[in-house]
């Protein structure tokens, strides 16, 4: 099922959209984990397959950026601006003109294992690679429209501290630096309480929830989860697991969407914490070892932001569509 779906992709969007589909939108990609290989040719057949993808529907739908949500670089980031990884594992696989769009990238466990700094310096170097600090925020207006979506772009590593060891589902213990982590989490709650924004989505690397090997994040758990409730964030947005996931939950009978997008380069079909999760809110859980990765693509109009899960061969696997906030 190769290419057949695509018609009935474009259907299902065009479903929810009023007007025939002649309607303005806000397009965006969502991938993480894209980081590919430290030794020769520097990526993986998933990778690959997942940025061909990747073009091929960007070029059909142009989307207007692309969010990187961390493991930019497999499996200790980069050495400095000039590392040959931000050609052969970036630059010359996401080659597409369609992807040739502002691309927004946050750090994950294994970036902070190198320079972030020199991913930060990148962006002054890469005419589509944003990473301007460690956390940010990001605005954008649908077209045609006065309705907004504010991102905030947050970095877990340093909120709740790195994990050495990324393949046996270790937990992090404690930020780095703790005044570093605070200051973070005021900035965060300020962004959070000061958007008046139509959708409010969160994005950083480690997931709040995961019926994966990583499983939930404590720190995140703990810290985070209230403030998506309490400023009535439409979506938080991750990787770190090496798959695609789709997770709900509800409080007082306003519903918060976890969307967690980590199959750019590895796949990993564990679903060791389907119990740590709150019971029914896994909807939807995608690892096949035998595909070449999968993203996510959203479309945002006024009446609702549509999430798409897309495997590499172009099959749409999942799509949940979520409602403006209510303030």
């Amino acid at each position: 099922m190769a290419r057949i779906n695509m018609l009935s992709f474009t259907f299902c969007l065009l479903a929810i959209l009023p007007g025939n589909g002649a309607v303005d939108s806000l397009r965006f990609l969502v991938i993480g984990d894209m980081g590919g290989l430290p030794v020769f040719p520097y990526t993986t057949p998933v990778e690959r397959g997942t940025a061909k993808e990747m073009g091929i529907m960007a070029s059909q739908y142009g989307p207007s950026f692309i969010l990187e949500i961390g493991d930019n670089f497999y499996y200790d980031g980069v050495a400095n601006v000039s590392d040959h990884r931000f050609r052969d594992t970036f630059e010359e696989v996401y080659t597409a003109p369609s992807l040739q769009v502002p691309w927004y990238l946050v750090a994950g466990n294994h970036d902070h294992n190198g320079n972030v700094t020199a991913q930060i310096m990148y962006t002054q170097t890469s005419e589509r690679w944003n990473f301007p600090d460690l956390y940010y925020p990001l605005s954008f207006t649908v077209p045609g429209t006065s309705d907004t979506v504010d991102i905030v772009m947050i970095d877990t590593v340093s909120l709740c501290g790195n994990v050495l060891d990324d393949f046996h589902g270790y937990q992090p213990k404690a930020p780095e630096n703790l005044k570093v982590a605070e200051d973070q989490w005021t900035w965060i709650e300020e962004k959070l309480a000061k958007s008046k924004a139509t959708y409010l989505l969160v994005a950083g690397h480690f997931p709040v929830y995961s019926i994966a090997e990583h499983g939930p994040t404590e720190c995140l758990v703990d810290r985070l989860l209230p403030m998506l409730y309490k400023y009535r964030v439409t979506a938080y947005m991750c990787g770190h697991d090496h798959n695609l996931q789709h997770l709900r939950t509800e409080n007082e009978g306003i519903p918060l969407d976890f969307i967690l997008s980590g199959a750019a380069n590895f796949i990993d079909p564990s679903v060791e914490h389907v119990q740590a999760v709150p019971k029914g809110s896994s909807l939807f859980h995608w690892a096949d070892l035998s595909a070449l990765g999968g993203f996510v693509f959203t479309e945002v109009t006024a009446n609702n932001m549509t999430f798409n899960y897309i495997d590499a061969s172009g099959k749409m696997l999942h799509q949940t569509s979520l409602l403006p906030r209510k303030l």
